[in-house]
């Protein structure tokens, strides 16, 4: 008679199965992400241009940046600007749209698949196309203006009118997927509540206050911190729109390391500025958390 294997080799065994799935997992985070951030960060602590061997120049990159480099904090502040502008038009838009396609219409899948799929196509494709829209000698907006006896704009090379456009190609482009996390929550919510409100006499602007914004409080929390991380790593739009221009009003944080990395080749610098923005990330990330905190204890 076969002996039956013991409960502790059977969850041995268990384990190693586990484990084998998360074997490939685990190899790429181990080559592609913890192994070159922890050489990114020992690289912010020399001076490299990739041509002569790396210098240990110690916390003189980051001193550099904070104290020394002017066009650091004027990237930093555009970034801060635009996260600023884009992250409420990235919240308040996707839930105008997700309220509208949650309610049933002829024509709400196309509808729902016409707005979805701009988010999926190609950042060249999108900001090509509008960069041609508002050209200043062959652009569409401008040829309109012209028609209407408008004076015409220089909306690619305006210090302000630059970083408005940046908005409004970001809130276009990616709102829909912002949308579907939205079209999410809002199908969780029972119906039997807006049914109770509506016997009670609430009307739908009574029921969107008092029930869909509260039930999508953790929804909006979780959205909020996901646009902005994303927001601090705008670099398409600004590329390729307005390449930071002009005078620098629409350099971002990321396009600046960039710059710093890949055509000045200070390859220490770049690391040092990808560290600071981890940091600041990682300080919207704590505040996540804070509200989450606070969000499970009131709801308990």
């Amino acid at each position: 008679m076969v002996a039956k294997p013991s409960v502790f080799w059977r969850s041995i065994i268990s384990d190693l199965k586990a484990y084998a799935f998360l074997a490939p997992y685990g190899f790429f985070f181990l080559v592609f992400i913890l192994i070159p951030l922890v050489y990114g960060f020992a690289l912010s602590f020399y001076s490299w241009d990739l041509f002569t061997p790396p210098e240990y120049v110690g916390l003189q990159n980051y001193d550099k940046l904070l104290f020394d480099d002017s066009r650091f904090w004027v990237a930093t502040q555009n970034t801060l600007i635009f996260v600023a502008e884009s992250v409420p038009l990235l919240i308040i838009v996707p839930l105008m749209f997700a309220l509208i396609l949650n309610r049933p219409f002829w024509g709400r899948t196309w509808a729902f698949i016409a707005f979805i799929s701009i988010s999926f196509m190609p950042s060249v494709a999108i900001i090509w196309m509008w960069r041609w829209m508002f050209d200043y000698h062959s652009g569409l907006v401008n040829f309109y203006l012209g028609e209407l006896g408008l004076p015409l704009q220089n909306w690619l090379t305006h210090p302000r009118l630059a970083m408005v456009l940046v908005v409004i190609i970001t809130t276009w482009w990616t709102s829909g997927f912002n949308t579907i996390l939205f079209l999410s929550g809002l199908q969780d919510i029972p119906n039997e509540l807006y049914e109770a409100a509506q016997v009670d006499g609430g009307s739908r602007l009574a029921q969107f206050r008092f029930i869909t914004l509260p039930m999508l409080r953790d929804k909006m929390i979780l959205i909020g911190a996901l646009t902005v991380m994303a927001s601090f790593k705008m670099f398409d739009q600004v590329y390729l729109l307005t390449a930071g221009g002009p005078m620098g009003k629409t350099r971002s944080l990321a396009q600046y390391l960039y710059e710093s990395g890949f055509r000045d080749f200070k390859i220490g610098k770049a690391s040092a500025i990808s560290w600071l923005m981890f940091l600041m990330i990682m300080i919207f990330a704590m505040f996540r958390v804070v509200l989450n905190w606070r969000s499970a204890r009131e709801s308990s």
